[in-house]
């Protein structure tokens, strides 16, 4: 793969704005390559409306839910994918044994299209082979029904799922009698979702969109929007044009947080112009972000300090901190005793910049802070979660019009499955009310997240591994590891709606169960059914498709898992799964008598736009121990994997952050692009800073090889990258995923939320072996 990037890739610094024409461009080119049917176009104008189906990218939600217009690039990709002509059938399994498959890229799994029967392996053959929906759900059964103890088993579910079938998979999964839901929230907004109820009582962000008219102020830690949910950048562009503050604070300098030329409107288009976005850039290294966020926290103590001794207007809110919260104290002491040279060191950013990013805070009336995985995929990425917390409770950033903590999630409901109860450490209140409305009694012990699946996998304590959408064997860490996991389980099947390396890393027995996507009618009984998810913002809505089925033998999402508990459940506790998979309003109605903030949600649901969760924080109630907000004191670690590794190879260790490129969604690969960043038809490609490249003796464009630096003696090694010169801190590196998830060791996760340290893995770069 490395030698064919050398003869076709090549870097070109891109100077145009984010959007803008180009986004229009590649929006052509991925319609053509999917040969996208004319039908099927008209889907595109249905997307985030009413009447219409929800985005399966991103989870940003819509500002009316109704615009002519409310799409975007990515989006149009993720459409583009789902309404492909192109299909993989039995006739294409004959045709290619699965080693044969495996010598294939991402990309080129991906571009097959669409599958259309239900498929199973045969060893004999090496091939997938058909097999009736009745066998197939029946093999699942016998597999499951043979294991000695449910928690063999584990059962994954992707953002894709809607709110109906992730509540049914979790009510199928408990009635079976485990809690072993690993899920794509493992790997990404863990720290999130662990860290946000020790401070203001529940894992969710507390502003929606209307708060985005109000801010004065916005940081914007650890993300790409261009890439990762372009629809921000509207917001974003209205909060420029009005005079609001934008930060970015990321170690990569991004294009979409720079200039952004948006679709949407004419003028700039027809004018090639553009609308800058962010007025300062913050570029932490890689893990410094817990330590830049302290600093800020101890600086605007300072302000306020000097603003007592002057008499002018306080800057900390004491008002609010007296009302609503407790441990300001302890803190206020823990951040006096900070050193600073500590914090300069740790953040690697100039005390010159922590004094003005702090008092641009300080300045800012209504601030809104939001963030990626750039803040979630460290070892410290609870503590710096709860300590942007403290930040913004210091001048009663929380639960006030403007203003609040935004988390911005990826794919599109991986914060509605965790609602409806795709939980590994399900709360007790939750299984009471569970055993109240079903009659059964869920099981009580905490399940296996991500990292625990793998690792009992690997020692063959779980041996079924079922997966709802997603590709897990390339989103997980510790790749040959992972691989060498699934393949040692019983069975494993996964619900799909392409073609993609997990399917190919199989069990003994291997299931590809195919779906209905987003895009297309769903109809039981000859009733279309609609289906929801809740975005970032706690919005939820219902999405209805427009596209014929890719193929007659697709099931629904839904009618999958409700037939595979059917048939290892038999009548086991007078579950109604026929009845729900014929009318998903009773899956509704249930959820309902589970959640109470879910009341009159087929009515509510029902008008444009959907309807907001109550979100407690933003109406400043605390669900916390202490019945407050609570200010949670972390100090600066310095005995980390990455200060271990620095201190045995000095300036020569580098701190690797993966990434996607912008033609890219998790782990799907729709082109091999990145036109942001000057990356064109290739993907293994090192970003790193001139200064580094000039240390180790080298030159842009030499090939080097990676290798983590981890102390569990295993060598974890990923071959062949181009080294590309870029605007990243000294010391730090930056390279796609999934090809540098090899080099991610299981064990390097967080601390209390278990996400693999994806953004800050210490490794070495060698010259690139002769081949």
């Amino acid at each position: 793969m490395a030698e064919q990037e050398e003869k076709t890739g090549h870097i070109a610094p891109y100077q145009h704005a984010a959007a803008g024409w180009g986004a229009l461009k590649y929006v052509a080119i991925n319609l053509i390559k999917e040969r996208v049917s004319g039908v099927n176009y008209k889907s595109l104008f249905a997307q985030n409306q009413p009447d219409g189906f929800d985005c399966p990218g991103c989870a940003w939600p819509d500002r009316e839910h109704s615009s002519t217009f409310e799409f975007c690039e990515n989006g149009v990709k993720a459409v583009a994918a789902e309404s492909t002509s192109k299909r993989v059938t039995p006739d294409f399994f004959a045709a290619h044994t699965v080693a044969e498959l495996l010598q294939q890229s991402d990309y080129e799994l991906e571009q097959h299209g669409r599958l259309t029967h239900p498929m199973v392996y045969d060893p004999a053959s090496d091939k997938y082979a058909p097999i009736a929906w009745d066998d197939a759900f029946r093999l699942i059964a016998d597999e499951l029904n043979a294991l000695d103890d449910p928690n063999q088993a584990a059962f994954y579910t992707s953002g894709r799922a809607s709110n109906e079938a992730a509540f049914l998979y979790q009510l199928f999964v408990r009635a079976f009698g485990t809690n072993n839901f690993p899920d794509c929230s493992n790997m990404c907004h863990e720290a999130t979702s662990r860290g946000l109820p020790g401070t203001v009582g529940i894992g969710k962000g507390t502003v929606t969109l209307d708060d985005f008219e109000h801010a004065d102020t916005l940081l914007i830690f650890g993300q790409n929007p261009a890439t990762n949910h372009p629809r921000m950048l509207g917001e974003l562009r209205e909060c420029a044009r009005r005079g609001a503050t934008i930060v970015s604070i990321n170690p990569l300098r991004e294009r979409g947080l720079e200039r952004f030329t948006s679709p949407q409107h004419p003028l700039e288009m027809l004018t090639m112009s553009s609308t800058p976005i962010s007025s300062l850039f913050v570029q932490p290294k890689l893990s410094g972000d817990l330590a830049l966020i302290k600093a800020l926290a101890k600086r605007l103590l300072e302000l306020d300090d000097r603003a007592v001794l002057i008499g002018t207007k306080r800057l900390i809110d004491l008002d609010f901190i007296a009302q609503h919260t407790t441990g300001f104290q302890e803190f206020a002491r823990d951040l006096r005793a900070e050193k600073w040279p500590l914090l300069v060191a740790e953040s690697g950013v100039s005390r010159e910049q922590i004094d003005q990013l702090a008092e641009i805070y300080a300045r800012g009336e209504r601030v809104i802070a939001t963030w990626g995985m750039g803040l979630t995929q460290h070892k410290n990425s609870v503590a710096t979660i709860q300590m942007l917390s403290n930040l913004m409770l210091m001048r009663g950033n929380i639960g006030r019009q403007g203003a609040g903590l935004c988390p911005v999630r990826g794919h599109s409901n991986v914060q509605g499955d965790r609602t409806v109860g795709i939980e590994e450490q399900p709360t007790t209140a939750f299984l009471d009310r569970m055993e109240r409305v079903f009659g059964f009694v869920p099981p009580r012990q905490h399940g296996l997240d991500v990292v625990a699946t793998i690792g009992a996998m690997a020692e063959g304590k779980v041996k079924v591994f079922v997966g709802l959408g997603g590709n897990f064997a390339m989103a997980t860490p510790d790749t040959p590891l992972t691989f060498k996991a699934l393949q040692s389980c019983a069975l494993t099947a996964h619900v799909a709606t392409k073609l993609n390396r997990s399917h190919l890393i199989h069990g003994r027995k291997a299931l590809i169960l195919p779906t209905l996507g987003r895009t297309e009618i769903d109809a039981q009984n000859g009733v279309p059914q609609g289906v929801t998810v809740e975005d970032s913002m706690s919005m939820v809505h219902i999405s209805f498709g427009l596209n014929k089925p890719a193929a007659p033998d697709l099931l629904s999402e839904i009618a999958i898992v409700s037939r595979m508990a059917q048939a290892t459940l038999g009548e086991r506790y007078q579950l109604k799964w026929k009845a729900y998979r014929n009318d998903y309003a009773l899956i509704r109605d249930d959820i309902e008598k589970v959640f109470d903030d879910f009341y009159d949600y087929n009515a509510r649901v029902a008008r444009p736009g959907g309807f907001h969760l109550k979100v407690a924080s933003r109406e400043r109630e605390w669900h916390t121990t202490s019945g407050k907000a609570q200010f949670v004191t972390h100090g600066i670690e310095l005995d980390t994997p990455i200060h271990r590794a620095r201190a045995r190879h000095g300036e020569k260790l580098m701190v690797m952050m993966t990434t996607r490129s912008h033609d890219q969604y998790n782990t799907t690969i729709y082109a091999m692009d990145d036109r942001y960043r000057g990356v064109f038809g290739m993907r293994r490609v090192i970003f790193i800073n001139q200064a580094d490249i000039d240390m180790l003796g080298m030159k842009a464009g030499d090939w080097v090889d990676v290798q983590s630096v981890w102390d569990d003696g295993i060598e974890r090694r990923a071959a062949g990258f181009m080294l590309v010169a870029y605007d990243i801190p000294r010391g730090c590196i930056g390279a796609y995923y999934p090809e540098t998830n090899p080099l991610v060791p299981l064990a390097s996760v967080a601390d209390g939320a278990g996400t693999p340290t994806s953004k800050s893995i210490p490794v070495l770069l060698t010259a690139a072996a002769a081949s």
